[in-house]
């Protein structure tokens, strides 16, 4: 054993009754929100506040996306500087992200979210004053900063707050909110170019991107530290070296956990950061069209976190991701090959978002139980933003090929490579449906 292996493995372990809130009758054969009843008016303040999170925080980051055209026209900027933008936003995500990993494992994870939420709502309005390509590029990469450690901290909040017969739901829930945030911003979107000017909306809807440093307060009154991370720290009596993540102990788990995140995030990014363009300029549907096949896709994917969340618990983590990559392909496909009517587009529109982003619900949850609590934060964060980072490549090449080939074709043949290198990394990981966070499993420790 390594020596930083050694350090996490010699640690006494917490008692078994950090997660006593949800009783063992709340097992995996229960529905989809029956942890909730049975939860604190602590955990439900937390489950909130952290939907709210990450409602905005999607909310943030796709504006960009339904502003791509009014800005390629009000910036003068080509395809492949429009991507590079929305590639820079989610690189930049993942330095952010594990620095805020590590700041959770170090400052606590309120903390940590509090200062997240701030960072990416302050980015967000000075985008709205950007005046050309390098300003835009440097606001939506400080943007990304910000969104990545969001992400990361509140999964983790959640994942350390519910008994492990319920985590994958309760975690998952909690993700469906970017599906949420989605339809939102459809909305505005939608209301931001019916109101204003085309090349002046995107102003509006980044500005509007300052909405969440409201959720500071309510963090700030109501929403204690997991007990199993207190009682970590009080154990060890400072935080860990970040680095353990890289040790022999866990370096297996770092590189897979990470290749997963690119695949799931990679396939959802070259799709999803492109949607709206797609459907504008190839389709050559109006603003307000778009907007209304997207709230199809948008709903679908709500549906397919709520659905994912329940599944990642009751088949497993590995098997829901691997059913759900499989069918996103196969959707993604026949959505952006074939020659199909408007209305088949529509109505496709809606298993498109059901997989293509209900994938995502088991994220938070099967992290969470690859590392142990001391590390956890940086573990997690590091593998979600790495993969977001290495995600963030597609969306830029889709731009690139987009300007020399027929943007769907790039669409559909780039969004199938992500999806086969997660299911390949996932053969390496084991299966960590209903395992206690307080356990730490020799396996990934010597």
């Amino acid at each position: 054993m390594s020596p930083v292996g050694s350090e996490i493995s010699q640690l006494p372990l917490p008692g078994p009754d950090h997660e006593a809130a949800i009783p063992p009758s709340a097992d995996t054969r229960s529905g989809v929100f029956s942890w909730y009843p049975a939860s604190t008016s602590t955990e439900r303040r937390t489950f909130w506040i952290c939907y709210a999170g990450h409602l905005l925080d999607a909310m943030d980051i796709q504006f960009y996306s339904f502003a791509i055209p009014s800005i390629l026209l009000a910036l003068s900027l080509t395809n492949g500087q429009a991507g590079q933008i929305a590639s820079a936003a989610l690189i930049a995500s993942a330095i952010g992200g594990w620095a805020a990993g590590i700041a959770a494992d170090r400052i606590g994870r309120v903390r940590t979210l509090q200062i997240t939420i701030a960072w990416f709502a302050l980015f967000s309005l000075l985008s709205s004053f950007a005046q050309g390509y390098s300003s835009l590029f440097f606001t939506r990469s400080l943007l990304g900063f910000g969104f990545g450690g969001e992400t990361a901290v509140s999964a983790i909040l959640m994942a350390e707050m519910i008994a492990p017969a319920a985590r994958g739901r309760a975690v998952g829930l909690v993700q469906s909110a970017w599906a949420t945030g989605s339809i939102a911003t459809a909305i505005c979107s939608a209301a931001a170019f019916t109101v204003f000017p085309l090349q002046t909306g995107w102003r509006v809807l980044f500005g509007v991107g300052v909405a969440p440093a409201l959720l500071i307060l309510a963090i700030r009154r109501s929403m204690p530290e997991p007990a199993i991370y207190l009682r970590s720290r009080a154990i060890r009596g400072k935080a860990a070296n970040p680095l353990l993540i890289f040790s022999r102990a866990h370096l297996r788990t770092t590189i897979a956990t990470t290749l997963v995140a690119t695949g799931i995030l990679g396939g959802n990014f070259a799709f999803n950061v492109w949607l709206p363009t797609f459907l504008r300029n190839v389709r050559h549907l109006s603003v307000f069209g778009t907007g209304g096949y997207l709230i199809v896709l948008y709903v679908g994917a709500l549906l397919g976190y709520i659905t994912g969340a329940y599944l990642t618990d009751r088949i497993g983590r590995k098997l829901n991701f691997a059913v759900f990559a499989l069918c996103a392909v196969a959707i993604l496909e026949i959505y952006t090959q074939l020659p199909i009517s408007d209305g088949a587009m529509l109505v496709l529109g809606f298993p498109l978002g059901f997989f293509s982003s209900g994938i995502l619900a088991g994220i938070g949850s099967f992290f969470s139980e690859l590392y142990p609590t001391a590390i956890r934060g940086s573990g997690q964060a590091f593998a979600f933003n790495g993969g977001r980072a290495l995600g963030a490549l597609f969306p830029a090449l889709v731009g690139i090929f987009a300007n020399r080939l027929p943007l769907g074709t790039v669409i559909g043949t780039i969004g199938i490579a992500p999806y086969v290198l997660m299911l390949f990394a996932l053969l390496v990981l084991p299966e960590t449906r209903g395992q206690p966070l307080d356990r730490i499993d020799p396996h990934h420790t010597q």
